[in-house]
This record gives C-alpha cells, structure tokens and sequence, in this order.
C-alpha cells in the first residue's frame, strides 16, 4: 500500500500548525545541517582499526552467522553453503541490484521481488529465503542498516524465515553515528523507512526465555564481499 501521499499530509498539517508553509525551505535545511555540524557528539566507543574483525565479532554475539567471499561472483556459491549445510530451500527473493548474479549456475532459483506471505503456501514453495544487500553495516553493534525503496524493499529482510545480507567490507562504518552522517551525505534525507537489523527476530517472556523468530527471520547470514 503506498502510504507517501497520507504521509505528506500528515506533516503538511503539522508545519500548517506551526505557522510554516507546506514544504521544506533550504534555510529549513541548511539550518538543521549547521546544528548537527555544530552539535557536540557524546562519547564514542572504540572499535579497532580492523572494523571487517569488529563487525563479525559483534554481529555473531547478537547470532547471526557471518562468511566471507573476496568477489560478487562467489557470493551465490556461499549462499548455497550456506542453505545446503541447514537443509533450507534453494529458492529465495531478492533485491534487484543482486539479480545478475550468477544464482542459476549454482543451483538456486532466485527471484527479484518482494516476498509474498500465503497462509496455505508449503514449506517448499513459500518465500521462505530473501536476498539483500545493505546500506552499512554498524562494526560497534554488528547490525545491520537498510533503506528502503523501490529495488531495497525491506520485507525481503523482515518477512522470509532465512535472511541473507550481502555486505561488501567497504560499506562497514565505525557506529551509528558514522551511519547517519553517510546516509545524510550520500541521499540528503531520510528514506520513508529505515531498518536497523541486529541478528534474528526475537522476544523474551518475563522468565526470559529467549524464542528466536517471533517477528521477523529466525535466521540472519551475512557474507561479506571484499570486492569494492
């Protein structure tokens, strides 16, 4: 359901209610931009000049499993690794940009779209499996950071039981912090949703009993790729 029109509305009553007109001036903007430049960040922890050893660190202490490939082309033979060694399904969705990899000649059926949620779809044909690459990855927290868009859709992250995120090393930044300041400098604004994924789904009880999957994957892979 596309929600931007209501969404637009919403913050044009907003500004209207302030006194302002109904779409942002670039004082607005620039205004904003020397508060952030000017603003005192806190404290920051450390996390090594090997950010790649960092990030796999943290990233297998929230559970998920990383690998790591030197080339795009070896990503689809990590993946089936990957999916074979826990007897999952060969088939998968995935983002667009990851489509011309060669998914085929590895034995993996994959598809460039969103995941579809059936009710009576089985455990052999459902969308069980999504493909995506990643904005950044956060080395402080191992945690992922997603935009979404046409081509990034997040539920091919939040809706398949098995998620695998191809991450180039290059992409890997210090802390959130360093995430926010690269998504300002390279989109200038925010997108209309922003997914920070840290290991599987979960939830605990009030004896804290931890079950893995109550919203979202029971499963996050990443495969780091050293290609730039």
């Amino acid at each position: 359901m596309e929600t931007n029109a209501a969404r637009d509305r919403i913050f044009a009553r907003i500004r209207a209610a302030q006194g302002r007109g109904v779409t942002v001036t670039q004082g607005e903007r620039d205004a904003v931009a020397d508060y952030l430049t000017r603003h005192p960040q806190g404290p920051q922890p450390d996390v090594g000049e090997d950010r790649v050893a960092a990030f796999s660190v943290q990233a297998q202490k929230m559970a998920s499993t990383v690998d790591r490939v030197a080339t795009l082309a070896e990503v689809p033979g990590a993946a089936l690794h990957y999916l074979d060694g826990l007897k999952l399904s060969r088939r998968a969705v995935a983002w667009t940009s990851l489509g011309e990899l060669p998914w085929a000649a590895q034995g993996l059926e994959v598809e460039c779209r969103p995941p579809v949620r059936e009710p009576q779809a089985d455990r052999e044909h459902g969308d069980l499996v999504g493909i995506t690459g990643c904005f950044v990855a956060i080395a402080e927290t191992g945690s992922l950071m997603l935009l979404s868009g046409p081509d990034t859709f997040a539920s091919a992250a939040l809706l398949p039981e098995t998620h695998i995120a191809v991450v180039p090393v290059s992409r890997i930044v210090a802390n959130l912090e360093e995430a926010f300041a690269r998504m300002r400098a390279e989109h200038g604004q925010l997108p209309r949703a922003t997914n920070i994924i840290s290991g599987p789904s979960r939830t605990g009880d009030i004896e804290q009993t931890i079950v893995l999957g109550a919203h979202g994957p029971y499963r996050v892979h990443v495969i780091l790729v050293d290609q730039q």
